[in-house]
């Protein structure tokens, strides 16, 4: 498990986050997100997010969607394909609380194939 979310595993560019907007390989989601992933040509995936402020209005509340995020993502398991996977806020993540998007994320990245063990 990596101790850092290094900038090598960030989708960086808008160029990086329209290639799997446009043509994702696999899709993943519930009231609360949404995931899509594309497959890389690189050694590692790579993790975007788009948490809207439509849909989590509150700062605090983004920050811990992302943290969260990025947490499960450090457990993948690193196997090849690799995938550049995005993590897309939906209006049910208004209300739901950090256990629940906990699990909406356990629940996505295992049906993407891609969690070590759910937690």
């Amino acid at each position: 498990m990596a101790a850092k979310f290094r900038p090598s595993q960030r989708l960086i560019t808008a160029d990086d986050y329209r290639q799997v907007f446009k043509n994702p390989d696999q899709k993943a989601g519930q009231k609360e997100l949404l995931l899509l992933a594309r497959q890389n040509n690189l050694p590692q995936h790579r993790l975007g997010l788009a948490v809207a402020k439509k849909h989590v209005p509150t700062a605090v509340k983004r920050n811990v969607i992302k943290r969260l995020a990025r947490e499960h993502f450090r457990t993948l398991e690193p196997k090849t394909p690799s995938y550049d996977i995005v993590v897309l806020t939906r209006p049910g993540a208004r209300n739901a609380s950090a256990t629940g998007i906990s699990s909406a994320l356990n629940k996505q990245f295992a049906r993407l194939g891609l969690l070590v063990t759910p937690t």
